[in-house]
């Protein structure tokens, strides 16, 4: 048996601190979500480069609601019975990103396993809204498995976004007790599908959950098999005592050292440090 939820708190260290946020861009951003109820993963996933994001022009947001079907050990999105899909969200998202101004913007959603297809419709309506709306911005979609389902996951291709990212999130052996549902072959199986139909294909794992340095280049080498070509690596936070516990903060200097060595497999990018995240500098990656 896993002892991956054995809850040891381990202290932060001094290379995890982050700058409080601030600066015209930010708060002119946080004004329009807050102002147009827009879920974000950067404030529902506490993440430590929001203001950094923010101020250069690019969010990360959360559609299909900020209710998940599914209930995964990292994560701090809410789970549980989803609200019915609002079918008026593409336009309002599409119109918030033309009023922030977005350079660059990152979709993800919640899954919504309890909808026939998983949300695949609102998710290509969403993409061809905003780019009909700002067809300025580029933009990344950051999906879900949709149960592996190649006519779903094609709604999104189709729909022309400029990468699409599948994250992986961990090593196979620890997968079972970090992702609730979700299967370690069946997400290498949907990036395969992604890379196959010729987008920008990206993933990203974290760190910190107990795996292997073997088992790191392990995934990289899956990861590679399976055409992507963009990877995050960064370090797992647990968002409270019910989630999974840190094993491991893993140096920067480690960190640098997985850059090296996905670079070397043949990955076009790899962001990899304590801080990333998968939407980490996402601009970058349209190759």
């Amino acid at each position: 048996m896993d002892d991956t939820r054995t809850n040891i708190i381990l202290r932060k260290p001094e290379w995890l601190k982050t700058k409080v946020p601030a600066g015209k861009s930010y708060l002119s951003v946080r004004e329009i979500v807050e102002e147009h109820k827009l879920h974000t993963i950067c404030t529902s996933g506490h993440c430590p480069n929001m203001h950094e994001c923010w101020g250069r022009g690019t969010a990360t947001l959360m559609i299909l609601g900020d209710i998940c079907t599914r209930s995964c050990g990292f994560c701090n999105v809410k789970t549980g019975r989803p609200l019915p899909a609002d079918w008026e969200e593409p336009e309002r998202v599409a119109e918030s990103v033309k009023l922030m101004k977005l350079k660059h913007v990152v979709l993800t959603s919640v899954d919504r396993d309890d909808m026939k297809d998983g949300g695949a419709e609102i998710w290509a309506m969403t993409i061809k809204a905003i780019k009909r709306e700002s067809p300025g911005t580029t933009m990344e979609t950051l999906i879900p498995d949709f149960d592996g389902k190649e006519e779903l996951i094609m709604k999104v291709v189709e729909a022309g976004p400029e990468v699409i990212s599948h994250n992986l999130e961990t090593v196979r052996r620890i997968t079972p007790w970090v992702r609730s549902r979700a299967k370690y072959d069946l997400s290498l199986k949907v990036l395969e599908t992604l890379s196959k139909a010729g987008v920008i294909a990206k993933s990203g794992i974290m760190l910190g959950l107990g795996e292997t340095r073997e088992e790191v280049l392990e995934t990289m080498d899956d990861l590679r098999k399976a055409g992507v070509s963009v990877l995050t690596i960064g370090q797992y936070l647990q968002p409270t005592r019910n989630h999974l516990p840190v094993k491991e903060f893993v140096t920067p200097e480690v960190f640098a050292e997985y850059e090296h060595e996905g670079l070397s497999r043949g990955f076009r990018h790899v962001e990899s440090g304590p801080l990333v995240r998968s939407s980490y500098k996402a601009e970058k990656h349209i190759l």
